[in-house]
């Protein structure tokens, strides 16, 4: 009975010390899922935050760009009656002629500047809406590595 109690105390014993490792893996599995979840939570915050930054340069840039058109339409247009005013009030043909060269030239100057400047704009706020998004990548694969470490 002696032979058959240390078999079952062994086996007990061996069924014990097999649940503890079984125990301590899962707990260290689910330790490192938890910590990878972190990461990819954190991530995805860091994220998010970026969009958001990016949408608000966004909204700014195209307030900024829809500004300055108006700003451009309105001078445009007092600079278009101004000129009718003078054309109309010129004394001759030949006059008339010289104040619409003047204008036509002038128009054409100032629509070119502000292309110029709108462009400009657009340039600046398509690189500040990007500018939160740098190094997104890279910190996703830190995220990976740091995970799978």
């Amino acid at each position: 009975m002696s032979k058959a109690k240390t078999a079952g105390e062994k086996a007990t014993a061996t069924a014990e010390t097999a649940l503890e490792n079984g125990a301590a893996v899962l707990k260290t599995g689910l330790e490192k899922a938890l910590k990878g979840y972190d990461a990819f939570v954190g991530y995805g915050k860091e994220t998010a935050d970026a969009v958001t930054k990016s949408a608000t340069v966004a909204g700014k840039g195209a307030e900024a760009i829809n500004s300055e058109i108006y700003s451009y339409s309105k001078q445009s247009v007092e600079d278009a009656v101004a000129a009718t005013k003078a054309v109309m009030g010129s004394k001759s043909v030949h006059e008339a002629f010289e104040f619409q060269t003047d204008f036509a030239k002038s128009a054409f100057e100032a629509y070119v500047a502000e292309m110029s400047k709108i462009s400009e704009l657009a340039t600046a706020t398509t690189k500040d809406i990007y500018a939160p998004f740098k190094g997104r990548v890279q910190a996703w694969l830190d995220t990976v590595q740091s995970v799978r470490a």
